[in-house]
């Protein structure tokens, strides 16, 4: 009977540091996220402060209370953080390997920070993956696909390739080909891409609409049009310049040809 009342005894003291250690895990977890979120609404409301600065610091102050409960449960097992330390640096070179890609995507989301090629709300292609910047943390890229499916990239990969910001200028260039036959009119197939151009506000007027004829093709004469919007204009304008001129076309009597195929046979 003693012996077993030692042996609960014993294992007492483990016990309520394992139920301290679950308190202090949990009290932790909650206070991280409620931090964090506290940090990213204070700089996002700040009208100076760019949103990708408040995502990434409400990262790191996450990151950052988690280490602190790591180590305070530590301490209710009688690890010390300088004993702790001492391990950590014995082990720094296994770590260090083991960690590579993990420490890289810390250091690249810090350059990205730094150097901000893209932001958070802005459309992007990183290395042939498109979509909009949700998030950036210090681990991870976060886009968003126009048809809602959500692309996790580490951010060593956004770092070490070709970033294509379409959001970065307030302003862009709305290239379009139209094709006529060879028998229509050619300026008055221009005047007419013109008049459209005009007549719509978002069209720019400086620099000015232009229209040039810029390839002859198998079975088209290939008008090329430039025409300068603001960024957040440029995939409705583009839908309705390409039906605008097709209808306008048709009133006009100018015609948009079918490519052609000629069939040659051999007599027998």
């Amino acid at each position: 009977m003693e012996s077993a009342i030692d042996q609960v005894s014993v294992y007492t003291p483990l016990i309520i540091n394992a139920a301290k250690a679950v308190i202090v895990l949990v009290i932790g977890w909650f206070l991280a996220g409620f931090l964090s979120s506290i940090v990213k609404k204070r700089i996002v409301a700040h009208p100076r402060i760019d949103d990708t600065i408040g995502s990434f610091a409400a990262s790191i102050v996450r990151w950052l209370v988690l280490l602190v409960t790591f180590i305070a449960v530590l301490q209710l097992f009688g690890i010390q953080a300088t004993s702790l330390v001492a391990v950590l640096g014995a082990g720094t070179l296994a770590i260090g390997l083991a960690l590579q890609g993990t420490l890289s995507d810390i250091a690249a989301g810090v350059m990205l920070i730094i150097f901000r090629p893209y932001k958070i709300g802005q459309y992007v292609d990183i290395g042939g993956t498109s979509g909009t910047v949700k998030d950036l943390n210090i681990f991870v890229t976060e886009l968003v696909t126009p048809d809602n499916v959500q692309i996790i990239m580490p951010n060593g990969k956004a770092w070490g390739t070709v970033v294509t910001n379409f959001s970065a200028h307030s302003t862009r260039r709305l290239d379009l080909t139209f094709g006529i036959d060879y028998d229509d009119d050619i300026d008055k197939a221009i005047q007419i891409i013109l008049d459209v151009a005009n007549a719509d506000e978002r069209v720019h007027k400086d620099p000015e609409p232009w229209v040039r004829l810029t390839n002859l093709g198998d079975s088209s004469v290939d008008l090329g049009v430039r025409l300068w919007c603001d960024a957040s204009d440029y995939w409705e304008l583009k839908f309705h310049m390409l039906k605008s001129v097709k209808e306008a076309f048709d009133g006009g009597g100018i015609s948009i040809p079918y490519p052609h195929s000629v069939e040659i046979q051999k007599a027998g």
